[in-house]
């Protein structure tokens, strides 16, 4: 798969090699983790030239491969690893890479870095042939016949396109078919990442622009990836690669920094992983202190983000426990004995990360000022933090078959065999119409590095990247069917579809019922997953000129046939009773006979002075049973509000005298109604005819111009008993898309 990969002792830009960049001299060499010494690819090739040995018996050219591989399964079967070596070394043999290497080397190492990450044997099986079919005359079927099945779907995983079949398009086509197979096995990107290390380590005589290429599809799209299936030991190293090809001099002077650090005589890691381990001793709990140097780009990030840095900033500790409740134990001791920095708290084993990572994460505080990072976990939490995916063995077989030793211990999450980022990444890659788009939206969707969880009412969860709006999360739950989305509760409140969501959040997405349901064209610009775009650009590009709110006909305030210049108000601001009515009579029935719609009956109102006229306020539109009282105005005349209409506060704080006013014996009555809803087509109909069939006529309506997709309706009725009240407003609010029905409660100052 890289036959133009090159030695590192070749000559080129890449200084450092294997794992010399993420484990640069921070610390003082008894400090550090043991790793096992890197092998020697020339001595490696020596021996592959040598070829198989008896029959039976392993080769040399593995005996590296098996030591890594019997320190995690030591019971584990290594007959497949001996017959694979024999097939990939005698199918790739006069194969060389431009290094002068025979090919097999690349086999080899790429399986040594999976088995020095606890990988299980079917995965180095796959490994030692992982280039096997693309670059040789052995085939699929053969694979199968020999090793069977599972290794076979491996292989054919890691396998890429032929140029020649696809042109430029191979590329993210391979990707496409890569993460299709991964979605059925993650072993598949395992071994694509240990793959693209090696090549990374090797890169060193070919092209600086190919190199470059190379480098920055490493960056967009793999180390995102080794992030999200937790491997972290394989992201750092190629971020480091990575950050050498494309920022030299920053590289260069990053590593000055970490040398310069290396040279002092003081280390005030070691110091203070002294002080802890004698506290964790005194306090009786089993603990390993480590110190755990930064690789580069960790160095760099803290560098651009303190400024000078200080000889703490070159390193965290890292605790290992044996149990989980452990961890918190570790944590009491080391915030009771030494000082806390507790801003830097964070409990990732109650809530893990999305990639599997468990740990607890604190700072402590020097005298001297400087703060120490301190990471605490267990082995087991170590090893996946490590190894992600590849830690957990074979996550698809049978419980019974499973070593004890890889069972992930009690409280701790086991693996996924379809993580959440990796369902939606395979959901809308079927939507992308070409292999550019695909290409696209797949970098875009790796760099939303960090996931929340919200919770729906009947007790699911969504996860959705950083910054996902409820656009996001309706397209996530209702893929297309979202269309109808017209709305959503967040915590409980209303909020808009362009409400960010934030991690822990309950939302419940409000959906319409009309199957004609469309998106809106604004709907993209609060779309960031690409799930969500995919299916609203889809729908948009078959339905030219569509789009809620777009156009005057999918307004949702205009039906078919009806005059939009009776219903929106001119200058947007709410329109009163002397706009042109919608409709002076019960919607769907004549007026009753002799009966004058622009005089309507209207509710006696007793006044305690004789012979005066009354009038119901306009601000308040009392009926019947409301409480009541009145005011006089100019001509004589008593205005009717309600008691806790805010005009009575303001007249009373004036000084105006109030009139006992009271309710006769008549109960038809004219309110009016205010509805609160989210725009969409069909909706004024849908509102007018539950007005109708509760029994209501309408006098007049007026509709304001949408606002953030919301609606306001305004209806005077008249009913025919004031008891209809409850009833009316109840049947608006079951209208889908109404959130809220209220009387009108104008701010008037005075009549």
């Amino acid at each position: 798969m890289s036959a133009e990969a090159t030695n590192p002792a070749s000559p080129g830009p890449v200084a450092p090699t294997a794992s010399a960049a993420a484990t640069a001299p921070a610390v003082p060499r008894a400090d550090r983790r043991k790793s096992r010494a890197r092998i020697d690819l020339r001595r490696l090739g020596r021996a592959a030239l040598l070829g198989p040995a008896v029959r039976g018996k392993l080769p040399d050219a593995i005996s590296h491969v098996v030591e890594a591989h019997r320190a995690h399964h030591p019971d584990a079967d290594l007959d497949p690893l001996r017959r694979a070596y024999v097939l990939a070394e005698s199918s790739h043999r006069g194969q060389m890479r431009k290094s002068g290497e025979p090919y097999i080397t690349h086999p080899l190492a790429v399986t040594l870095i999976l088995a020095e990450l606890g990988a299980e044997t079917t995965t180095l099986t796959a490994s030692l042939l992982h280039d096997t079919v693309e670059d040789t005359d052995v085939t699929l079927d053969q694979v199968r016949e020999q090793f069977g099945e599972e290794v076979r779907y491996l292989v054919d995983g890691v396998t890429k396109l032929e140029k020649v079949d696809y042109g430029a398009a191979a590329e993210p086509e391979t990707f496409r078919k890569m993460l299709v197979a991964t979605g059925s096995d993650v072993r598949v990107m395992s071994i694509k990442l240990a793959d693209r290390l090696h090549n990374m380590r090797t890169l060193g005589v070919m092209r600086p622009e190919k190199q470059a290429r190379i480098a920055k599809v490493t960056r967009d799209v793999l180390i995102p990836l080794a992030e999200r299936l937790g491997v972290q030991a394989l992201k750092t190293e190629m971020e480091d690669l990575v950050f050498a090809i494309l920022h030299p001099e920053e590289y260069e002077h990053t590593r000055e920094l970490i040398a310069e650090n290396a040279a002092r005589r003081d280390d005030p890691l070691a110091e203070v992983a002294d002080e802890m381990r004698g506290v964790l001793r005194e306090a009786g709990l089993q603990a390993e202190v480590l110190i755990r140097p930064r690789h580069f780009v960790s160095v760099h990030r803290v560098a651009r983000k303190r400024g000078r840095l200080r000889g703490a900033d070159f390193g965290r500790l890292l605790v290992l426990v044996n149990e989980d409740a452990d961890c918190y134990g570790v944590l009491g001791e080391l915030h009771t004995c030494m000082t806390p920095v507790v801003s830097e708290f964070k409990d990732f084993i109650a809530v893990p990360k999305f990639n599997l990572y468990q740990s607890l994460h604190t700072a402590v505080a020097r005298p001297d000022g400087q703060v120490v990072e301190v990471l605490i976990r267990t082995h087991q939490m170590h090893k996946v933090a490590e190894a992600g995916v590849v830690a957990l063995g074979n996550p698809y077989a049978a419980a019974s078959d499973a070593p004890a030793s890889d069972a992930p211990t009690d409280g701790e999450r086991a693996d996924p065999t379809r993580p959440g980022w990796l369902s939606r990444l395979l959901d809308w890659q079927q939507a992308a119409p070409d292999p550019d788009t695909f290409w696209s939206t797949l970098r875009e969707d790796l760099a939303q590095d960090r996931e929340i969880t919200v919770f729906r009412p009947d007790g699911g969860t969504l996860g959705l990247p950083e910054g996902a709006t409820c656009v996001d999360a309706a397209y996530a739950q209702y893929g297309e069917d979202a269309h109808a989305c017209i709305g959503a509760r967040v915590n409980g409140r209303l909020a808009t579809l362009s409400t960010v969501l934030k991690d822990g959040d309950t939302v419940q997405l409000l959906m319409g019922q009309d199957p004609a349901s469309e998106p809106s064209r604004e709907w993209l610009e609060h779309a960031h997953t690409p799930a969500a775009r995919i299916a609203i650009q889809r729908w948009l590009a078959t339905h030219p000129g569509g789009g809620a709110g777009t156009d005057e006909a999918s307004d949702p305030r205009t039906e078919p046939g009806e005059d939009t210049a009776a219903q929106r108000p001119a200058t947007g601001a709410r329109a009163d009773a002397a706009q042109r009515p919608l409709t002076s009579a019960r919607v769907g029935a004549a007026p009753a006979p002799g009966a004058d719609p622009a005089r309507p009956r209207r509710p006696d109102v007793l006044v305690d002075r004789p012979d005066t006229s009354v009038r119901l306020a306009g601000c308040c539109t009392p009926v019947p049973p409301d409480e009541i009282t009145g005011f006089a105005v100019r001509g004589g005349v008593v205005t009717v509000h309600r008691v806790e209409c805010a005009a009575v506060a303001h007249m009373k704080s004036k000084g105006r005298a109030e009139i006992g006013v009271r309710w006769g014996d008549t109960t038809e009555c004219r309110v009016t109604l205010v509805a609160e809803s989210f725009g969409r087509p069909h909706l004024l109909a849908d509102l007018t005819e539950a007005i109708s069939s509760a029994g209501a006529d309408i006098v007049s309506a007026t509709v304001e111009p949408p606002s953030q997709q919301r609606v306001r309706h305004t209806y005077t009725l008249q009913l025919p008993d004031a008891a209809h009240l409850p009833s009316v407003m109840r049947a608006m609010r079951d209208v889908p898309g109404v959130y809220d029905v209220a009387r009108a409660q104008h701010q008037t100052q005075g009549d």
